[in-house]
């Protein structure tokens, strides 16, 4: 039997693409319209607008969609100012928030902010349980904390964390409450790996079930093919390869977006989040 999924839409944070104004504008038709959540993506060394603060801007323009990552480079950041951040989002949404975290893959974005890129993973794994010590107010150390706020949801924000390598099911199943899946994964390593954390969700005893959020890009409209192209060159330009097969499955028109979801259903995924190519609000508009 098929399952209901959420559909959540990002916000086009490129600063080459949007103005102000006009992002915030996205985040209001977007919590008048029919979508789950509004997510934001990161990059350090490229010119888009600081996630995070992106977040907290739309808190005061919505009142019923969930903010979201999708994804912070977590490793990029000082956890405790990491951790504060997000609770100040949490409680200021009243629990709204969702931090997705990855490691990510590109070297220039840890070179930019002064952190080891081989050795994120190894980070990651040392913020993740800091996070929820601050967030339970418990103290870091001996006379350190708590550290507020206190966030809205009791133990922190939802917590899902994405990658590809198998790493991911054991960080699932210890310290989050899902599964960030990348957007362009292949079908069959992404029920792989769902699987594993699935199995290392179980064998933590952790109760109920992890939650699963994909993603994909869209373009639709007139010059939706013109549009894909010219954000992922943008995007992934410095790795042909890659750039090529992310737009390879990029929906562009109506009857894909659906192809895309159904594809979403079928896997089981809980929620899809389709990032737009375009800042046109027509984009936003057409989906």
């Amino acid at each position: 039997m098929r399952h209901a999924i959420g559909i959540g839409i990002g916000l086009p944070t490129r600063v080459a693409d949007v103005r102000g104004d006009a992002l915030l504008e996205w985040a209001v038709r977007a919590d008048h319209g029919p979508f789950s959540s509004l997510a934001v993506t990161d990059r350090v060394a490229f010119d888009a607008q600081e996630p995070l603060v992106v977040l907290a801007a739309a808190v005061g323009v919505t009142d019923r969609i969930r903010l979201m990552t999708s994804i912070l480079l977590a490793p990029t950041r000082e956890t405790t100012l990491l951790a504060r951040q997000a609770a100040s989002i949490d409680a200021l949404s009243g629990g709204r928030f969702t931090l997705g975290v990855a490691i990510g893959a590109r070297e220039s974005d840890y070179e930019a902010t002064g952190y080891s890129f081989r050795t994120r993973g190894r980070r990651l794994e040392e913020q993740l349980p800091l996070l929820r010590r601050i967030w339970a107010g418990e103290p870091i150390a001996a006379g350190v904390g708590p550290i507020g706020p206190a966030p809205a949801r009791a133990g922190g924000p939802e917590l899902l964390i994405g990658g590809y390598v198998p790493a991911v099911a054991r960080r699932i199943a210890a310290w989050g409450d899902g599964f960030m899946a990348p957007g362009g994964g292949e079908p069959a390593a992404m029920l792989e790996l769902w699987g594993a954390v699935q199995a290392a969700w179980a064998e933590a005893g952790r109760a109920g079930q992890p939650r699963w959020v994909s993603g994909s890009y869209y373009a639709l409209g007139p010059t939706a093919e013109e549009d894909a192209r010219s954000y992922i060159e943008a995007s992934y330009g410095s790795n042909p390869a890659l750039a090529e097969r992310r737009l390879r499955g990029i929906p562009t028109t109506p009857a894909a977006v659906a192809e895309a979801i159904r594809r979403g259903v079928e896997l089981g995924v809980d929620e899809l989040i389709l990032r737009p190519c375009s800042a046109a609000l027509e984009s936003l508009d057409r989906l």
